[in-house]
């Protein structure tokens, strides 16, 4: 499973299962006023943890793990468990199968489909929240006012993956300031030779940016409220135009030729080769980039700018490689130890961490790396003003981004994407107990 496909049957999923403890076994505590936090070097000589990890995020604790056990006397096992990821981790929850951490997307929809307040412990009072950065602090891990994922690494943006060089060469001298000048800068690229935009149809799972980030605006107006109550649908023309846009586009040939077999491999080779122009992706597409080339000849060639048609606004959307969760086990002792992992993780150990990882820091305290590029902090800088996806603030994640690609391979209009998508989205929110459908 690629990054950023997910799982949208897990809304429907039964999770209300509870571990079954030893009876010798101390009980987990429900209260969050009642949580304790120990010192993040205080011994736990002979304690074992768990953290399951995806295929893509399993060497991301690594550091972390080794100095915790060093720090504290725990043994720290991970566990990785195989793509589907997030589908894996619902059947073995529901089954009072859990872990004491797991990599988990922050999103409220993803933690209803996991049952959060049954089956996670609140992180409502972590020791390093005040240490945040303001534009991520609250941005996400809640739900229903509650915070049950602890942020570890910048939560992705959808925005424009571009070309330095090529815009260079063919006279673009400014990056576009909102959707409607970005497309009026493809046609002029085009009319110079150059593929604009380079969409990888056959992966699928990221077409739905294109319709996401047309949706920015709207989203901080509250549509996804709109649409969560059963007020708006995706068949009205807020979302469906932005679906007829996309495939204008399309139609246009502002993509490239062989949108409908290309890979996700293929878009990244295509954008550093300057084969293309500008992608419209996620920080997951930045580490592609990363695994073809180093950060100087990244920086000298790929730049980043959010986008909506009201300006330079980039669209939020964390990944399960963002963020932890710790689990109710049934044990106090496992569930305290888990709790002291992520103080540690995000106090001694964040340093460590992130130049580890090569990543952007979220503590105001903690520099972030010099060999961080600039097109990654980029992404990160246009967090503090931007929009929620639907993956963050929708109540269920329908397959939108099959739909799309069904479409773009003929097998679906714009309004059959909007119909199939809208009729899951119901049933899934229907599933999940939610008003109004």
């Amino acid at each position: 499973m690629k990054k950023w496909k997910v799982i949208a049957a897990a809304a429907s999923l039964a999770l209300g299962a509870a571990a079954c403890s030893d009876p010798g076994t101390s009980t987990s505590t429900d209260d969050a006023a009642a949580i304790t936090w120990a010192d993040p070097t205080a011994k736990l000589d002979g304690q074992k943890l768990t953290i399951w990890a995806a295929q893509n995020s399993n060497t991301v604790p690594e550091k972390v793990v080794k100095g915790f056990e060093a720090a504290t006397g725990a043994k720290v096992e991970i566990v990785t468990i195989p793509d589907p990821y997030e589908q894996g981790i619902q059947t073995k929850v529901a089954t009072g199968d859990k872990p004491d951490l797991a990599f988990w997307q922050p999103t409220a929809s993803m933690l209803t489909a996991i049952n959060a307040k049954t089956n996670l412990q609140p992180l409502d009072d972590a020791p390093w929240l005040s240490e945040l950065s303001p534009d991520v602090k609250d941005l996400t891990g809640l739900l229903n006012d509650t915070r049950y994922a602890a942020l570890v690494t910048s939560p992705a943006v959808q925005g424009v993956y571009y070309n330095k060089e090529v815009f260079e060469k063919a006279g673009v001298k400014a990056t576009p300031k909102n959707f409607a000048d970005m497309v009026e800068t493809a046609r002029g690229l085009k009319s110079k030779g150059v593929t604009p935009f380079y969409e990888m149809a056959a992966d699928r799972w990221g077409t739905q940016w294109w319709v996401q980030v047309q949706l920015a605006d709207a989203a901080k107006d509250g549509l996804w409220d709109k649409v969560n109550a059963g007020e708006t649908k995706f068949t009205d023309p807020v979302i469906l135009d932005t679906i007829k846009n996309y495939k204008s586009l399309i139609d246009e040939g502002l993509f490239n030729k062989d949108i409908k077999t290309a890979t996700f491999e293929d878009q990244g080779k295509a954008l550093l080769n300057g084969d293309a122009a500008m992608v419209v992706q996620v920080n997951s597409f930045f580490g592609q980039l990363q695994a073809l080339a180093e950060t100087p000849e990244l920086n000298e060639k790929i730049g980043f700018f959010p986008i909506a048609p009201s300006g330079n606004v980039g669209t939020y959307i964390p990944d399960q490689a963002n963020a932890l969760v710790a689990f109710k086990t049934g044990d106090a002792k496992r569930e305290a130890a888990a709790r002291q992992l992520l103080s540690y993780w995000m106090g001694p150990g964040y340093a460590d961490f992130v130049a580890d990882q090569q990543t952007v820091s979220l503590k105001t305290s903690v520099e972030s790396p010099a060999g961080v590029p600039q097109a990654l902090l980029d992404a990160h800088a246009s967090l503090g003003d931007a929009a929620g996806s639907m993956q963050a603030l929708a109540i269920a994640n329908p397959d939108l981004y099959i739909n799309l690609a069904d479409m773009i391979t003929g097998q679906m209009t714009p309004e059959q994407v909007a119909k199939a998508t809208q009729d899951q989205f119901a049933q899934l929110a229907q599933a999940a107990g939610a008003s109004g459908f």
